[in-house]
């Protein structure tokens, strides 16, 4: 019920391009969870120390929800005691809520297929799957679903004037800076799959073999990665022209395609042959989302994105040969304690991501001119 009313008042403030709580929220969710869990658990005894837990992800999500409300209030926003049913705006959104439910329900239930038929390869591989899939997930949520966000309000306004070429400009230049920021994510996840996995879980009684395994299925992920990301943006561009129903089946769609795909694969590549079924999911729901949207649209600035993705794969095959060169040097020099391949993986990063903004601004990539003068207003605005 909070994370639900949460999502409203976030919602509301989106609405006015305040998108400052939604930022922050995670953070004080999970310091909040700490404190409580550090506090709390000496008042319970062996398993029930769990209750600990729970009690801070529930004073967590009370105060994430509880940050919001000051916000509302300084705009004028007041909640009111009647239950107005009957309200043509309320049967309005629960009519637009129902595909948009669907649809978000089908994109999540692809892992639940990835796990299901991981169990028919091995024991190990449905949890290889998911620790790999959690790493796909931190690229995803840091670029491509606050791009989306950010976005939604902006189409949102374009629709409701009937701006069709702002709305297709809009669309087009979001999903090129998508491109420009899960392209090189997607590289770099790629091609240290594997050192990546080894520092993040290998200790304990994660072993090398998991390591192989979980690294297998990341490599796949990554190539999904950047077309997973637009998906959600031109999901969220027909949403706002209501016009919900054809995501949701290009997300049908996608599901099937994961599990033929997967379910044919599976026997002969084993982990491999399971994500490959994620990503021909992707590349059918992205191609068929992007086919609508022209029709919608009148058009989709095809030839420009595909130039400038042209040019942003080939600064990405610079950035990942940079790593992956600096990364094996420097593996053989620092050697695999925690703090040596701490700074291997975190140099070889830097180095490819170096390599990568400079050629993108040799390249005059428009994008990256954009992210730029971005950066540049906000270092203004904290400046002053």
């Amino acid at each position: 019920m909070l994370l639900g009313l949460n999502g409203l008042t976030l919602g509301v403030l989106y609405a006015y391009d305040d998108f400052t709580l939604g930022a922050i929220g995670p953070l004080v969710w999970n310091v909040v969870i700490i404190v409580v869990l550090v506090a709390a658990r000496p008042a319970f005894d062996g398993n029930d120390e769990l209750y600990a837990y729970a009690l801070g992800v529930l004073a967590g999500t009370l105060a994430q929800f509880a940050i919001t409300l000051p916000r509302l209030f300084r705009r004028g926003f007041r909640f009111t005691r009647s239950l107005a049913l009957r309200m043509p705006e309320l049967r309005s959104v629960l009519k637009l809520m129902l595909p948009v439910c669907i649809s978000l329900g089908l994109i999540n239930f692809s892992l639940l297929i990835n796990s299901s038929l991981g169990s028919l390869v091995s024991e190990e591989a449905p949890r290889a799957i998911d620790a790999a899939f959690r790493i796909y997930q931190l690229p995803q949520g840091v670029f491509s679903i606050a791009l989306a966000t950010v976005l939604f309000p902006t189409l949102a306004r374009f629709a409701s004037r009937d701006d069709m070429p702002g709305l297709r400009h809009a669309s087009a230049n979001g999903a090129r800076q998508i491109y420009l920021l899960l392209i090189p994510a997607a590289v770099l996840s790629a091609v240290l799959a594997e050192p990546i996995t080894r520092l993040i879980f290998e200790h304990g009684e994660f072993k090398a073999d998991s390591t192989d395994q979980v690294s297998e299925a990341l490599v796949w992920f990554s190539l999904a990665l950047p077309l997973n990301g637009v998906n959600l943006l031109y999901a969220r561009t027909f949403f706002a022209f209501q016009r919900p129903w054809l995501p949701t089946a290009m997300a049908g769609l996608n599901v099937a395609v994961n599990v033929a795909v997967s379910a044919a694969l599976y026997r002969s590549y084993g982990i491999a042959g399971i994500v490959i079924g994620t990503l021909a999911g992707n590349v059918v729901m992205t191609a068929g989302q992007l086919v609508y949207l022209r029709r919608e649209l009148d058009g989709a600035e095809g030839r420009q994105t595909a130039v400038a993705v042209a040019q942003m794969l080939l600064a990405a095959g610079v950035l990942g040969g940079a790593a992956y060169g600096v990364f094996t040097g420097l593996d053989a020099v620092l050697g695999r304690s925690l703090l040596g391949q701490t700074a291997a993986v975190g140099t070889a990063c830097a180095v490819g991501i170096a390599a990568y903004a400079a050629l993108v601004a040799l390249l005059n990539i428009d994008e990256g001119r954009q992210l730029w003068r971005l950066v540049g207003r906000a270092r203004a605005r904290r400046a002053g």
